[in-house]
């Protein structure tokens, strides 16, 4: 085993210790400050004996900032530990470059990993998407990068070109991509009438104005004679939790939707608003493990209200209320403090959403005997109507009503393992 090898088998290590440590912390209810200062006391004399009795000097200062950066993504993977000087360039860069390249992103495997492309996109023009694990930025390694990081170092002026180097599903070897920035436009909520008086929408986010886009798509399918709904969510990573909430309220006339709650912020209750409900039209809502955020609000809420079946994949997992916590160092945690939980109690940044009717759409796989040229990125075909096999399953579940859930999965939110997320297709990280 060779030094460096040695080194980052102890640096994994210590990350390990540090996450088994503060995470039994943490589950204990009735844990007491002198247990976490033993936990610390541990996390410290580990430290000291790598440094006394490792086989060469190690750097400690990246030991620490590994530790550190595995427990963040470990108990939240859209968490970011800042130093002062990336903090400073956070702060001035956040909302200041206008130009981007419409990725939705958190971490996995401690890179940074693709949610989803906004279609149209520079990104999403290339062939970037969902299951994408970006291995370098500007030739700046992602392995242990804040996240917050990564978002700013894709930002910058129109016009201007950040090159990535990622693992793209289905090629199990490292592709180099340059991306010319863009002011990146959402997309409107398209809508339109299918056969057998099905009424489709789909929109691509769920940002501000989005329901009132979505709620002039149903008036207009109703007028037109529609007897059923598809909300399209696959891919709609990008949103606010009170969009989520104004969709879903669209389609509810009652009941809890969701609520808020944080270690200190009190439980806050988001009840649906008989004056907001526009229709009573059956509805399915389709999803895949590229839907996060408010779309996942909106499609639990309706689930668990029994007012929509779900039909797709599991949801990839990000619902919370995440702020800039500011450290003695001059850096910055950037954390959620806040989570939104399902009306059966379930975090769905922890869970996801599980449709009532799993189905699962096919996507290539890795073939690491496969010795055919690698292929330049190019952008994922879209799926013609009547070849969308996973809206072909909804238009039937739509069909039959209410009630048809046919799998042994239990609708709504299943725990998984906190690090697990989603079961991306992605490549075997490069090893070191």
């Amino acid at each position: 085993m060779n030094p460096r090898f040695r080194f980052l088998v102890v640096s994994t290590s210590v990350c390990l210790l540090v996450l088994l440590l503060v995470g039994a912390h943490l589950g204990r209810s009735a844990s007491t400050s002198d247990g976490a200062y033993r936990h610390m006391a541990v996390f410290t004399e580990v430290l000291s004996r790598i440094k006394s009795d490792y086989v060469e000097e190690p750097d400690l200062k990246n030991v620490t900032l590994g530790a550190v950066n595995g427990l963040l993504e470990a108990v939240d993977p859209f968490a970011s530990y800042l130093n002062a000087d990336q903090y400073k360039q956070y702060l001035k860069e956040k909302d200041a470059a206008s130009g981007d390249v419409g990725l939705v992103l958190a971490k996995r495997y401690g890179y940074v990993a693709v949610v989803s492309a906004l279609p149209g996109s520079p990104a999403a023009n290339a062939g970037v998407g969902t299951g994408d694990l970006i291995e370098n930025i500007k030739g700046i390694a992602t392995r242990d990068m804040p996240l917050a990081y990564a978002q700013i170092l894709l930002k910058g002026q129109p016009g201007s070109a950040v090159e990535l180097s990622l693992l793209h599903v289905p090629d199990p070897e490292p592709q180099k991509v340059a991306l010319t920035r863009a002011v990146v436009l959402v997309p409107p909520v398209t809508a339109r009438m299918l056969p057998d008086q099905v009424g489709y929408i789909r929109p691509e986010t769920l940002l501000t104005g989005k329901a009132a886009e979505i709620a002039s798509a149903v008036r207009s399918l109703e007028r037109q004679g529609a007897k059923g709904l598809v909300l399209d969510l696959r891919q709609c990573a990008l949103g606010t939790s009170e969009e989520g909430l104004a969709v879903a309220n669209l389609f509810l006339d009652k009941g809890l939707m969701t609520y808020l709650l944080g270690q200190r912020l009190p439980r806050q209750n988001f009840q649906a608003d008989p004056a907001k409900a526009i229709t009573r039209l059956p509805l399915v809502i389709t999803t895949n493990r590229g839907t996060a955020d408010g779309a996942e609000i909106a499609a639990v809420a309706l689930l668990e209200n029994k007012r929509a079946e779900v039909v797709g994949e599991r949801t990839f997992g990000d619902a919370a209320v995440r702020r800039a916590i500011n450290l003695e160092d001059g850096g910055a945690l950037i954390l959620s403090v806040g989570k939104y939980y399902s009306q059966t109690g379930k975090a769905i940044q922890d869970t996801g959403v599980v449709p009532s009717v799993p189905y699962v759409e096919s996507e290539p796989v890795f073939d690491a005997e496969d010795e055919t040229p690698q292929q330049p990125l190019a952008p994922r075909p879209v799926t013609k109507p009547e070849d969308d096999n996973l809206l072909k399953k909804a238009i039937e579940v739509l069909a039959k009503g209410p009630g048809v859930a046919a799998s042994p999965a239990k609708p709504g939110m299943i725990p998984r393992e906190r690090n697990s997320r989603e079961p991306l297709p992605l490549a075997v990280p490069p090893q070191p």
